[in-house]
């Protein structure tokens, strides 16, 4: 395990430890923070998608430039 994996096993232990009003209050605190929140919601759309066939950014362009999305 990494340090950062470490560090990252800590807190999400002390936060499943924590009442559900802290949980709460915890979560509240870091989507206050506009470019964590963004962070986050990419992150959440990224986990989504990942299953999902990948294309090349030349494939997508000359789609797009063909007027097709």
């Amino acid at each position: 395990m990494t340090q950062p994996q470490a560090t990252a096993e800590v807190l999400w232990t002390a936060f499943q430890a924590m009442k559900r009003s802290e949980r709460e209050a915890f979560i509240a605190r870091l989507i206050e923070d506009s470019e964590l929140a963004e962070d986050l919601r990419y992150g959440a759309v990224i986990r989504k998608r990942k299953t999902e066939p990948t294309i090349s950014l030349d494939d997508y362009l000359a789609t797009r430039s063909k007027g097709k999305r």
